[in-house]
């Protein structure tokens, strides 16, 4: 719920018009908000469900064998009811309906690329996320548990915001690319894209993590 009105809500119209979409401000305030955002989010949670607030990640862990199926399903249901929770509080308290040219946030093929290049590069994207996730909670590297976990998780999601918005808006998040595109009434067949790169992606890290990064 949290990630969708603090988050998705930086990307609102207002900023876009005040700093103007082509701004260098624009970007780098939504990369920090996200960034530091979610890393506020994860550290949050982290005591509950350990932080989780996207599906790739919990899918990602399940794969890895650090949770049950049982328990990442539920933490799965549990992320998309939040979000459109989230999308409509933002949306309601907003006051989009009277905002003219489109409503910001959406997630969706930018200009210049076509749909099979932004999977590729919503599936890196997520790539890169979770391997900084499976690398900070690698118990080989003897972390122990403190504020260092989220602010790493969270770097990483500002870096990959700054490179991805100008292609897709950066999904890397199932949630995020899905619930504010229905909410605004701006879904489209895109949506599968940022619904199914990330999976794709966590399939793939959690691999190239065992085989690449682990000492057994």
């Amino acid at each position: 719920m949290f990630l969708i009105i603090f988050c998705v809500g930086s990307a609102n119209h207002r900023a876009l018009v005040a700093l103007g979409s082509a701004s260098p401000a624009y970007y780098l305030s939504i990369s920090l908000a996200f960034g530091l955002g979610i890393g506020g989010i994860i550290h949050i949670l982290s005591g509950t469900s350990g932080g989780h607030v996207n599906p790739a990640v919990s899918f990602a862990l399940f794969l890895d064998r650090r949770i049950s199926l049982i328990v990442a399903i539920v933490y799965i249901i549990a992320q998309f009811a939040g979000g459109f929770a989230g999308a409509g509080l933002l949306y309601a308290l907003g006051n989009f309906d009277d905002i003219e040219g489109g409503i910001a946030g959406v997630n969706a093929v930018g200009v210049g690329i076509n749909s099979g290049q932004a999977f590729f590069l919503e599936m890196f994207g997520t790539m890169f996320l979770i391997l900084t996730i499976l690398s900070t909670i690698n118990e080989q590297k003897g972390h122990a548990a403190s504020y260092l976990q989220p602010l790493s998780i969270g770097i990483a999601i500002l870096v990959m915001h700054i490179f991805l918005i100008p292609f897709t808006n950066c999904g890397i998040n199932p949630v995020r690319g899905s619930v504010w595109n229905i909410i605004t009434g701006q879904a489209s067949s895109e949506i599968l894209i940022f619904l199914f790169a990330p999976l794709v992606g966590s399939i793939i890290s959690v691999l190239v993590h065992n085989i690449f990064f682990v000492s057994y």
